[in-house]
């Protein structure tokens, strides 16, 4: 761990130790949890304390913890990271109601100090995800929390014009969830009849997608190489 971020986590505790839980981060990374009651505190703070002064929200993102620590697919051999993941022990499919299954992250810069910093609030209601807005602290969540919005159907309370910002005015469903369906479950064509853009039951037949795996490969055999041939 860098002497920066341990300096930075040290100010972040003393601050708000009682509102946020440091999480597992990369060396060169920090990162916080909070409670969603909390959330506004926590963010205010983080801006205005001379010690801290996160001025900019760099990115704002939503995340569905669904299918976190299960294992879809089974191979005897893959790469360590970018083609595999962590898997944890589990007895039952994922419960799509469990308390905490909506996220949303959000991505800080100080640029007072050029320090960074990550914090993560997870919804409390997983029927109807919702959490506070946080416009009144950093402008730049707008469009964020309206994307959030539409792809995993997150709300954010006291937002001033929360709507969809990237899928088309009569979308059903959530896209980013992870139980929605890879082919979605209309698709849009122009019927020459009607003279205009119609809704259909999308016809694309749903397929599992499996991940690239490093096999072993017999050419590849120390007995079959020729020593005579220079490597």
């Amino acid at each position: 761990m860098s002497e920066s971020v341990e300096a930075l986590a040290g100010k972040v505790d003393a601050l708000l130790e009682a509102s946020v839980r440091r999480v597992p981060a990369l060396a060169h990374e920090l990162a916080y949890e909070t409670d969603a009651g909390a959330l506004l505190g926590v963010c205010r703070t983080l801006r205005d304390r001379a010690e801290l002064r996160f001025e900019m929200l760099m990115d704002l993102a939503g995340v569905d913890y669904l299918h976190f620590g299960y294992d879809d697919w089974q191979t005897e051999s893959a790469t360590r990271s970018g083609f595999s993941r962590a898997r944890l022990p589990q007895e039952a499919a994922p419960n799509p109601d469990a308390p905490g299954r909506f996220a949303v992250v959000y991505q800080l810069l100080s640029i007072a100090h050029n320090q960074r910093l990550r914090l993560k609030v997870r919804c409390p209601d997983t029927a109807e995800p919702a959490v506070d807005s946080v416009i009144d602290v950093w402008a730049s969540a707008n469009w964020f929390e309206r994307e959030a919005f539409d792809l995993f159907g997150i709300v954010f309370r006291g937002h001033p014009d929360l709507r969809r910002i990237l899928t088309d005015y009569g979308f059903i469903g959530h896209p980013f969830r992870k139980d929605f369906p890879l082919t979605g479950n209309v698709e849009v064509q122009y019927d020459p009849d009607k003279q205009r853009v119609v809704y259909r039951p999308v016809s694309i037949v749903p397929r599992v997608l499996v991940p690239k795996v490093i096999r072993h490969d017999h050419r590849y055999e120390p007995a079959l190489r020729d020593p005579q041939v220079p490597r």
